[in-house]
């Protein structure tokens, strides 16, 4: 019994002995300074890009059709094929004309013996003036007609869309062909009001396209609209891409990507920043007279290693890049290498 009272007083004090210590420990853990790693900011002149998604349009389209129901003789093209303006795409039945010439012919003969009995007196003015008036009138409905029954490509282009067969009577509604010029080719993207004065006519453009990965293209800007949308705050903006070789068609997912300029901003190491948990911002810590600062801040671009820092940070700062885990804003640290 005696035994058994002895070895547990020296188990409380074993005990006793451990908590001291512990307790010793955690108030020297708490004495401790943070010890962080610190860098530089700095700030270069940087490009001020911005890209835009659009899908490639044909910068001409044309939709070819008669004007009045017609039978489809011969359509002479198919969908892909390159026209020439001019060129002769579809036939229109020429019965019609047919009639309407034999029509002229008769009323031609008609006229002269008109005129010839007018010369004598044989026949009023009037009836002279009623004769001339019908040889126009059949003269005009010809030449209108001969035009109208050949279906001419009003550009140079691709065809790119057929909705009739030879035989086929348009009755109107869809065209029989589409023709769309696809050199140039063009993007509509929309830009933000902040950018409106920094973009002009003429200015290049990077292109790339989904279909191209691995290929640049090149473009222009050809027009600037000039209204902003009051709901978006956006703008319409034209860029013409060149495509002598056709490699760039309409439909086409392009990105592009347009340069507003250099301008002079903070860069700091991505392992500065700091994402507050459950919020999208980012934070640096910024060291200064043995003591860090929370400081939130506006993300630019990811530039290799480093980001681009629209606002919060300055030039010269020196922020945490290590060590951020044991941090509150006003902290006294150490700074180690």
């Amino acid at each position: 019994m005696k035994y058994i009272q002895t070895l547990s007083l020296a188990i409380l004090a074993l005990l006793a002995v451990s908590c001291s210590n512990k307790e010793k420990e955690a108030t020297t853990m708490a004495d401790q300074k943070p010890q962080v790693k610190i860098a530089k900011a700095t700030s270069e002149d940087i490009p001020q890009t911005e890209t835009y998604t659009a899908t490639v349009e044909s910068d001409v389209k044309n939709n070819i059709s008669p004007n009045t129901p017609f039978r489809i003789e011969k359509i002479y093209v198919e969908v892909g094929d390159y026209v020439h303006k001019g060129q002769v795409l579809v036939q229109l039945d020429a019965s019609n004309l047919q009639q309407l010439k034999l029509q002229l012919e008769n009323q031609k003969i008609e006229f002269k013996r008109t005129e010839s009995l007018y010369q004598v007196g044989g026949a009023s003015k009037a009836e002279y003036d009623n004769a001339k008036m019908q040889l126009d009138i059949l003269s005009t409905q010809l030449k209108q007609l001969s035009v109208n029954t050949q279906l001419l490509s009003p550009i140079n282009g691709v065809v790119t869309a057929r909705n009739y067969d030879s035989g086929d009577m348009y009755a109107g509604g869809v065209p029989v062909l589409t023709v769309e010029q696809t050199n140039p080719v063009k993007l509509l993207i929309n830009i933000s009001e902040n950018y409106y004065k920094l973009i002009s006519k003429g200015m290049n453009v990077d292109i790339t396209l989904d279909a191209y990965e691995d290929e640049a293209f090149s473009g222009k800007v050809t027009i600037v609209y000039p209204t902003i949308d009051e709901a978006t705050h956006t703008f319409p903006v034209e860029v013409t891409i060149s495509n002598s070789s056709q490699k760039v068609r309409p439909g086409m997912f392009a990105r592009a990507t347009v340069n507003f300029g250099d301008k002079n901003h903070v860069l700091v190491p991505d392992e500065a920043l700091v994402k507050q948990i459950g919020a999208g911002d980012r934070y640096v810590y910024v060291y200064k007279n043995g003591k860090v600062t929370y400081q939130k801040v506006q993300l630019g671009k990811l530039l290799g290693n480093k980001y681009e820092i629209l606002s919060g940070v300055n030039p010269g700062d020196d922020v945490v890049i290590a060590g951020q885990s044991r941090l509150a804003n006003g902290k006294e640290v150490e700074v180690v290498k």
